[in-house]
């Protein structure tokens, strides 16, 4: 059975994208993604075919219309919100079944986005709260944490983002340097800006950040580099694929979580965090609730409300690692404990198989 996974705006090399396309893999489906990016970044075992156009708004637009038509699925699995209008048409046209992934809350997302103010920012609610509806009519509904709407679908199945391991690599030994790392969208309300106040504050540690640096914070960076007397121990890696990604988890000390509180954060619990602890890294970060429960529940990390309290802790441990160490144990056991991805991935391969009786 070939599952199209289809998305007018996502990186091929998105982390959800790479466990979703790897569990359906394992299991024996065919899969076909498109999406944006290169064939090299693309889930291992994967058809990949590039979408069309290039950035901007109307490549975008043209894409929503241009990939329905092309995905070659009986199921189609839909991850960008302002796709799933058309993809949900032509889907009832051409008799497939169609799957919402709906990774995050849409509608509160936009309060983090710059770009989301004025007419542009109307726009895009509209977009927001129709691709919510879209994704409660589709046959399935998979969301990416109990907090996502939408909550009355047909059909909905929580999805949460357990870690892939055949997708991390495991920190092992501490690096003769301090370490520190980010992996994820490098952005002012992820972080970026206290990650880098803390390189300030804490000069025996180096830091590799990890991820798609925002158009905004851009020039902030790149004046910072110029500078910083701390940017020699800030590298910006770019987005790579997730395997890529974790291979700067080797070594590494502890994994930054820095994000601020926003609508959509507030009620959030970053992968990041789960990967990290399963990596065998300790986690700082910011006193979001959710982080908050779960750092107290695995006693594998600390909370730090800012750059200063953050950078206090960094020299701590610089200064005596025995704590880190501790709280990088406990990781690793609550980790093993209470992420069942196994069960959560089987579940959503279960949930697509039953989409059509004939492929069980």
């Amino acid at each position: 059975m070939l599952i199209s996974l289809i998305s007018s705006a996502d990186q091929v090399s998105d982390a959800r994208m790479h466990r979703l396309c790897g569990a359906l893999i394992r299991s024996g489906c065919q899969v076909e993604v498109w999406a944006l990016g290169s064939a090299s970044d693309a889930p291992a075992g994967v058809s990949f075919h590039k979408a069309p156009g290039g950035k901007g708004f109307a490549a975008r637009i043209i894409r929503d219309v241009v990939l329905p038509f092309r995905t070659q699925g009986k199921i189609w699995i839909v991850v960008a919100p302002d796709l799933l209008p058309m993809s949900w048409l032509v889907a009832r046209i051409k008799g497939r079944k169609l799957v919402a992934d709906v990774h995050e809350d849409y509608f509160e997302l936009l309060k983090d986005r710059a770009w989301a103010k004025g007419i542009v920012g109307a726009v895009a609610k509209v977009i927001a709260r129709l691709a919510t509806k879209v994704a409660a009519r589709a046959d399935l509904t998979t969301v990416a944490d109990v907090q996502v709407p939408p909550f009355d679908a047909r059909k909905r199945l929580v999805v949460r983002n357990f870690p892939d391991l055949s997708l991390l690599t495991p920190s092992g030994d501490l690096s003769a340097q301090p370490r520190a790392i980010y992996i994820g969208d490098v952005r002012t309300s992820r972080g970026i800006k206290t990650i880098l106040e803390t390189a300030e504050l804490a000069p025996k540690w180096s830091f590799d950040i990890v991820g798609n640096v925002s158009a905004n914070d851009a020039q902030f960076i790149d004046d910072w580099k110029k500078k910083s007397s701390a940017s020699s121990r800030v590298i910006f890696h770019g987005r790579l694929a997730p395997a890529q990604s974790w291979s700067f988890a080797k070594g590494a000390w502890v994994g930054l979580s820095l994000l601020e509180s926003t609508p959509a954060f507030n009620a959030a619990v970053p992968s990041k965090l789960y990967e990290y602890m399963a990596s065998g890294l300790a986690t700082i970060s910011t006193p979001l609730p959710r982080c908050v429960e779960l750092i107290e529940k695995s006693n594998g990390g600390v909370i730090a409300k800012d750059a200063t309290a953050v950078a206090a802790t960094l020299n701590a441990w610089a200064a005596n690692p025995t704590a880190l160490i501790e709280m990088r144990k406990n990781a690793v056991t609550w980790a093993t404990s209470n992420l069942n991805a196994a069960a959560e991935y089987d579940a959503f391969v279960s949930a697509i198989k039953a989409l059509i009786p004939s492929s069980r």
